[in-house]
C-alpha cells in the first residue's frame, strides 16, 4: 500500500496544523492502546468531508487518553483502484500531517476492500473498532454483508458514519454495521461538531470497551451503545 503524502492540501487544513502543533502529545499509560482503523471514502467531491475529518481527528486521542490510549490507522480509497493505509499512530499531530497531503479523486467505492483490510489487520493483532465515513455504495450488497459478518466473527465492529441521504447506501451500510456487531449513524448537514462527538465516542469504546462507553456522557455515546449487540454470556 502506498504511503500517505505529507503536503498540505488546503489553506484551512494548513491553518489547523499550525494550531495542533502547539498541543501536547498524548501519551498512553502503562496499558497497550486500543487499535482503531479510521477509513474514509476519498472519491470525487468529498474533499470538504476529508478536511472536516482532518480537523476533528486529534480529539479522538484526547478522548481515549483516560482509557488506556489509542492507536489509529488511517485508510482511504480514491481514484482508479487506489487504496492506502498508514501505520498505527498514537499522535494526532502525526495523523493530521499525513491526512493534510491527501486530495480526493473520482472513482468507485471500495468498501469491500476496507472490510477485507480490517479483517487482515485484526487477524495480525486485535483491532478494537473500524470507523468508516462515506456517502455512497457502488458494490454488491451481499458481498459487503458477507465481509462484514466475517469481521464481526473476529470481534471487530464497524462504526459506519454516513453522509448524505442516499437510501440505497443507507440500507447497505446499516446491514454492514449490524452484521459486524457495530453501529450506523447518518450525519446531517456535514457538521464537524457532530462528527467529533461520534468519533470521540468510538475512540473511547476502542480504548476502554463497553464499560468505558457506558460511562461516557452525551447522546452520541448513548446512541452507539444502544445499537451494539448484547455481550455474549
Amino acid at each position: 500500500m502506498a504511503n500517505l503524502p505529507a503536503r498540505p492540501a488546503s489553506a484551512a487544513v494548513s491553518a489547523f496544523l499550525k494550531q495542533v502543533e502547539s498541543l501536547p502529545a498524548v501519551r498512553a499509560g502503562t496499558h497497550r492502546p486500543g487499535r482503531l482503523i479510521f477509513a474514509i471514502d476519498a472519491t470525487a467531491s468529498r474533499q470538504p468531508s476529508w478536511d472536516r475529518a482532518c480537523a476533528v481527528q486529534a480529539d479522538m486521542f484526547q478522548a481515549a487518553a483516560a482509557h488506556g490510549g489509542l492507536a489509529v490507522q488511517l485508510a482511504y480509497y480514491r481514484g482508479f483502484g487506489e487504496f492506502a493505509a498508514t501505520p498505527f499512530l498514537t499522535d494526532g499531530r502525526d495523523l493530521a500531517r499525513r491526512m493534510s497531503g491527501v486530495s480526493c479523486l473520482g472513482g468507485h467505492t471500495q468498501i469491500g476492500r476496507v472490510l477485507a483490510h480490517a479483517e487482515t489487520e485484526t487477524a495480525r493483532e486485535k483491532v478494537a473498532a473500524l470507523v468508516f465515513v462515506g456517502d455512497a455504495v457502488e458494490e454488491e450488497a451481499d458481498a459487503l454483508c458477507h465481509a462484514a459478518g466475517r469481521l464481526g466473527l473476529r470481534g471487530t465492529p464497524a462504526f459506519v458514519f454516513q453522509e448524505g441521504e442516499d437510501p440505497v447506501a443507507t440500507g447497505v451500510l446499516r446491514q454492514v454495521a449490524k452484521l459486524s456487531g457495530g453501529a450506523h449513524r447518518r450525519l446531517d448537514g456535514g457538521s464537524a461538531a457532530a462528527l467529533r462527538e461520534w468519533l470521540n465516542a468510538v475512540a473511547v469504546f476502542a480504548a476502554g470497551g463497553r464499560a468505558a462507553l457506558a460511562r461516557l456522557q452525551g447522546s452520541a455515546a448513548r446512541t452507539l451503545a444502544a445499537q451494539l449487540p448484547a455481550p455474549p454470556r
